[in-house]
């Protein structure tokens, strides 16, 4: 970027932040951990936190387990030792503003009520995140806390390990076991959607049995049921939960068909939503909204053929397209690349309605952002002024996007002016956008303002925020703020998920830290997740220059069982290939690589 457009780019931060932070605002991280790498004390020396009867990490590489450069939480507090780290925060994730091209079909049926005492919350996760992966200690510690279970608290920790069905479960079968405490459909509901979104059907399939045994059943755990199913494209249990649905007597209606046609079409799988409509629209008779999820389904997959056919269907069936089924098909024909004609339904919605609405005009805008046609896209927000249709956030985001992206900041900056005065104001998914720009121009410091800025005005960060900065540092060659941006992740108690994992393990390959990419790997097997897609060559040549066959073997052993066959071969062979040389060349001889 040149000179000028980084200029304006600084004084995009300066206007956006009414408060001053210093220029590095992670220094106190940053020095916290240089802090502690200084230490002649190994990690995995240090007191463990909690009471444990013995080491859970059995591997004969114990030391692989522990990364020697881990960074502290941030904002310590001093009165607090060293081996301890501070209470954290419940934290409620954000709501955020969908796409102006995606509707709202991911929305969590099982709410996250406030927990009684977030310093329980706080306690039971250390716990879990030290002994998960042993048989028993576990639920021996768990049982030692004495602290007492309810429904909030079993939620709050189920949402600390939402992308990690392993540890979720084994606490949620534990917490059953609890005195006075029964599971309630909201903390099953919890569950579920953690089994279903990791894809562990079968427990899950067992878990809704036994909710439905228990009398634990509601409508919104087979709505979590058939999402998790539909997703992955499982027709057939859709329909047994379907069949589930009439033997517990809930009599699914209309509203549930129309939310697995809905789900089918969110997951693409357009085909397949039209055979269970074709199978099953007698019993249900199929109303407005059932056949604009369909015409959704099409427009997603960018069968325009099959999209104009529902479209005809309604116009036969004698239904009225409104304006939610316009737009819908306005998205299909600029996803499809025919921006002529969705021009050509705008005026036919101009000219015989339904009146074009704020989601209308901004369809149409991001799409000439998208292409880099700005001029366009301010054409098309001033016809939306003109015409009394009010923007949105989503409008204003759309435009900050393409005005930053062009390289326009002071636009940029104008824009977010404009969006105060008019009672506007940026949301969540608006500075996710700016935190974007910013690490797009390796302006990292700026984007961490804006992050914390984000936060004072009470937006949570997703974790594709923290992706997106932790992979920004990484890049930047910045390794311990890389590794700064996770620590403030984990200590806000966010569940990393599987992406989270490969950007971060990418992050210490990258660096040449095998060590800590072996720990961390191993700890996603032992969660549960997949393993992460990473640059495997580099990484076992650094575990080999490292001299350690034995841990390369067992990595490969581990990813075997986790069904990665292909990256179990490639560490076998350079298990081999080490035990060999390492053989050949003696103990005390000069490494040969």
């Amino acid at each position: 970027m040149g000179q000028a457009p980084a200029a304006a780019a600084a004084d995009l931060v300066n206007g956006i932040l009414s408060t001053s932070f210093s220029p590095d605002p992670f220094r106190s991280l940053r020095q916290s951990r240089f802090a502690a790498t200084s230490s002649a004390e190994s990690l995995h020396h240090r007191r463990s936190p909690l009471p444990l009867p013995y080491s859970v990490l059995r591997s004969p590489h114990r030391r692989l387990h522990c990364p020697p450069c881990q960074v502290p939480p941030l904002l310590l507090p001093p009165c607090l030792t060293p081996h301890l780290q501070p209470p954290l925060p419940l934290l409620k994730p954000a709501t955020i503003s969908p796409s102006p091209l995606d509707s709202d079909y991911d929305s969590d049926h099982s709410t996250s009520p406030p927990a009684r005492n977030s310093n329980d919350v706080d306690t039971i996760c250390k716990v879990i995140d030290e002994l998960f992966s042993s048989d028993r200690n576990m639920e021996t510690v768990l049982n030692e806390l004495c602290i007492q279970i309810e429904p909030a608290l079993v939620i709050a920790v189920l949402d600390r390990f939402c992308h990690a069905h392993r540890p979720s479960y084994r606490f949620f079968r534990w917490a059953a076991t609890m005195p006075e405490f029964h599971h309630d459909p909201g903390t099953c509901n919890k569950m579920l959607s953690i089994l279903g979104k990791t894809r562990q059907f079968e427990s899950m399939f067992t878990l809704l049995k036994e909710m439905g045994t228990d009398g634990l059943l509601s409508i919104d755990a087979f709505k979590i049921s058939l999402k998790a199913f539909a997703t992955a494209g499982d027709i057939k249990k859709c329909i047994e939960i379907f069949k589930l649905i009439d033997t517990y007597d809930f009599n699914p209606g209309l509203d549930t068909f129309n939310c697995l046609i809905d789900t089918l079409s969110k997951a693409k799988l357009a085909k397949e939503a039209q055979k269970l409509f074709d199978k099953m629209q007698d019993q249900y008779h199929p109303d407005l909204r059932t056949y604009t999820s369909l015409l959704y389904g099409f427009c997603k997959v960018k069968d325009l053929v099959e999209a104009g056919r529902v479209w005809n269907e309604i116009l036969d069936r004698g239904f009225k397209p409104d304006v939610v089924t316009h737009n819908t098909m306005l998205e299909g024909l600029i996803c499809a690349k025919r921006r002529s004609e969705a021009i050509k339904l705008f005026e036919l919605m101009k000219a015989k309605g339904p009146k074009p609405n704020t989601r209308t005009y901004t369809v149409l805008i991001q799409d000439f952002c998208n292409g880099g046609k700005m001029e366009e896209a301010v054409g098309w927000f001033d016809e939306m002024l003109v015409n009394s249709c009010q923007p949105d956030v989503a409008t204003y985001t759309c435009l900050i996007i393409g005005f930053g992206n062009a390289r326009q900041m002071n636009k940029v900056s104008s824009l977010l002016s404009e969006m105060r005065q008019k009672g506007c104001p940026p949301d969540a998914r608006t500075y996710t956008a700016l935190i974007k720009l910013m690490t797009n121009r390796n302006m990292l410091d700026d984007a961490v303002r804006i992050y914390k800025k984000m936060i004072k005005n009470g937006f949570e960060p997703t974790l594709h925020t923290y992706n997106m900065l932790m992979k920004a540092y990484f890049h930047g060659n910045n390794y311990e703020m890389g590794c700064g941006v996770w620590e403030e992740m984990k200590s806000k108690g966010i569940c990393p998920d599987a992406n989270s994992y490969t950007v971060f393990i990418g992050g210490h390959i990258r660096h040449e830290r095998p060590q800590e990419a072996y720990h961390y790997i191993e700890e996603m097997i032992n969660k549960g997740m997949s393993v992460p897609q990473v640059d495997y060559n580099k990484f076992v040549a650094d575990l080999s220059r490292a001299s350690m066959p034995d841990a390369l073997h067992e990595l490969a052993q581990n990813m075997s069982f986790a069904g990665k066959l292909d990256a179990s071969k490639v560490l076998n062979y350079w298990s081999e290939r080490m035990k060999k040389r390492v053989k050949k060349r003696g103990p005390c001889q000069r490494r040969i690589f």
